[in-house]
């Protein structure tokens, strides 16, 4: 297939970098409620393993948890309101769904890991740079990431909510380029096609107007999942704004990703930018910085080429400050050159400054990052 012949989903995952995947408990478990689908868990390993193969990196974002949690507790598949029974579910089930993945992805060679995610760690700023240091030193490593909700501690004041939001948060995590979210049904139509034969699929969505969002409806998806169109659609809405586009499809069939690929339909919600320039420009425009910095001629020079801020290069920290705060960096003169998400805290980085990457850990006891702003972390005014 050209690139002319592609549909526009085909394309983004044929160009992306990164991609998040996420497969809600509808597609993990057969319709009784109970019984895993080893070979569908199987068929996607296989595509996930040839994508990687291709040079891209994925993570994953799995429901399933509760679902298998309840049928060891012998609640009988039935859907509980009761906090506690949830939250046991998920402490039992959580487990037992990484056991099926490891499963899967064995016969490709590729390891997976668990990573429970909080509503603290996308919210946080020093928690979030932690939780995404975890993810680029797995993907890194060439490690498949497995990610769900910490269900069995989370309560519903501390949730990011359902596996639709949160795989958009994970894709902005990872500054992943496409969002795959594998659905039981294959995109957006103008009315729920299961009550309207006439309904119409909506091929691509430049934006989620409110007009998208009436062809939602309320929740259309089986009996296991939280979720539906509309919260696929507000998925969307998140991952558009950091700069990463998102698919919505079907995926009850075998070897969904591959299909993406041949051409399956699908509905795409366009990207506002690329997950780089969106994270540069929260930086540089949303976050109150809490702190700054002056450095020297040096450091300004290797800031300007695209290097990372150096401890050694800092003349003058002024302000407290956690990690993960937004600094404003200033040359000499004063004047604001960057502006980044801090490694230390400003107790930490008044200990390192001018000092060498390599005696962080003399100093401070514990070895850290090298760089006080990474550049990835960082951006020049």
């Amino acid at each position: 297939m050209t690139d002319g012949e592609r549909t526009e989903a085909a394309r983004l995952i044929a160009q992306a970098r990164r991609i998040t995947v996420k497969v809600g408990s509808s597609l993990l478990v057969g319709a009784d409620g109970y019984q895993l689908r080893e070979d569908w868990l199987r068929a996607l390993a296989t595509d996930v393993t040839a994508l990687r193969a291709d040079g891209r990196q994925l993570l994953l974002v799995s429901s399933g948890a509760v679902v298998l949690g309840r049928r060891t507790l012998g609640l009988d598949g039935r859907r509980s309101t009761r906090l506690d029974e949830k939250q046991a579910a998920a402490a039992v089930g959580q487990p037992l769904l990484m056991s099926a993945w490891a499963r899967a992805f064995e016969p490709c060679g590729a390891p997976v890991a668990q990573l429970l995610l909080t509503l603290g760690d996308v919210e946080t700023r020093h928690r979030w740079l932690n939780a995404r240091a975890t993810l680029e030193t797995l993907l890194g490593s060439g490690v498949v990431p497995v990610i769900n909700e910490n269900d069995s501690v989370a309560t519903e004041e501390l949730r990011v909510g359902d596996n639709d939001r949160l795989s958009a948060r994970a894709a902005q995590l990872a500054r992943s380029d496409v969002l795959v979210l594998l659905s039981d049904v294959d995109g957006l139509y103008t009315a729920d096609p299961r009550r309207d034969p006439s309904a119409c699929h909506i091929p691509l969505l430049e934006a989620i107007t409110p007009e998208v969002e009436a062809c939602a409806g309320g929740p259309i998806t089986g009996g296991m999942g939280t979720g539906g169109m509309r919260t696929k659609l507000e998925a969307a809405r998140i991952a558009r704004l950091f700069g990463c586009a998102t698919i919505i499809t079907a995926g009850e069939e075998l070897h969904p990703l591959r299909r993406l690929l041949a051409g399956g339909r699908a509905t795409v919600v366009g990207a506002a930018g690329t997950p780089t320039s969106a994270y540069k420009q929260w930086i540089a425009g949303s976050l109150r910085p809490a702190g700054e910095v002056a450095v020297d001629d040096g450091a300004a020079s290797a800031l300007a080429r695209g290097s990372s801020l150096l401890p050694a290069g800092v003349a003058v920290v002024r302000g407290e400050w956690d990690r993960g705060a937004c600094l404003r960096v200033l040359d000499l003169a004063g004047v604001e050159i960057a502006r980044g998400l801090t490694e230390y805290g400003s107790t930490e980085a008044r200990a390192i400054i001018g000092r060498p990457s390599h005696a962080i850990a003399e100093v401070l006891g514990w070895r850290g990052p090298d760089e006080l702003i990474h550049r990835d972390d960082m951006v020049l005014m």
